[in-house]
C-alpha cells in the first residue's frame, strides 16, 4: 500500500520533467531477475525480455497523465527503432487493473508487450520512483538510461543503447 502512495503521491504532483540517469536503478547495473505477470495473469520472466538485445522498459498506468504525454514519444522511438529493440510496459497495480489495462489496449493498440507487476517486483527490482519512469538496457541486459517525465529524449537513450556491442 505504501507503493501505491508514493506513485500516486510523485505522478499528481508537479509535473516532472527528465531526470536522464539518476533515478531509479543506477547505470551499469544489471536488474535482479524478475517475475511478473501478462494481462491473463500467467507468470512472465522479464529476463526472456533482457539480454539479448537493447531493451526499453516503461512503467506505466491507464491514469497516469504523463505516461499519455509521453507516449507520441515512445510511439516515434518505436517506429525507428522497434526492430532492434524490445520494447515493454510494465503496468503498475496501483489503482489498476489487468482489464482496465485490456479496455485501454482495445481502444489504444501498441505492437509490444504489456506486462502486470501485480505484487510490485519489477517495481522494486528496478527502483521505479514513479509511473512514466524509462529505463534502456544495452543487448547485455545492463542498464545505460533512467527517466522519468515527459520530456525525455528515448530516442537519444536508444541510440546509446544499440551503440552497445
Amino acid at each position: 500500500m505504501m507503493l501505491g502512495v508514493i506513485v500516486l503521491s510523485a505522478c499528481a504532483a508537479v509535473r516532472l520533467s527528465a531526470q536522464d540517469d539518476d533515478a531509479g536503478i543506477g547505470l551499469g547495473h544489471t536488474p535482479p531477475p524478475v517475475t511478473i505477470e501478462d494481462l491473463d495473469g500467467r507468470t512472465v520472466e522479464l529476463a526472456r525480455f533482457i539480454g539479448q538485445r537493447p531493451a526499453l522498459i516503461e512503467f506505466w498506468a491507464t491514469w497516469c497523465p504523463i505516461c499519455r504525454a509521453l507516449q507520441p514519444k515512445l510511439d516515434s522511438a518505436h517506429a525507428r527503432y522497434g526492430a532492434r529493440v524490445q520494447f515493454i510496459a510494465v503496468a503498475v497495480a496501483v489503482n489498476e487493473t489487468p482489464a482496465a489495462v485490456r479496455r485501454h489496449l482495445a481502444q489504444h493498440p501498441k505492437p509490444y508487450p504489456f506486462l502486470w507487476d501485480t505484487n510490485g517486483n519489477a517495481v522494486r527490482a528496478f527502483q521505479a520512483p514513479t509511473t512514466s519512469y524509462v529505463v534502456a538496457l544495452d543487448p547485455h541486459g545492463k542498464v545505460v538510461y533512467t527517466g522519468v517525465g515527459e520530456d525525455q529524449n528515448l530516442e537519444a537513450a536508444l541510440a546509446r543503447a544499440v551503440a552497445v556491442n
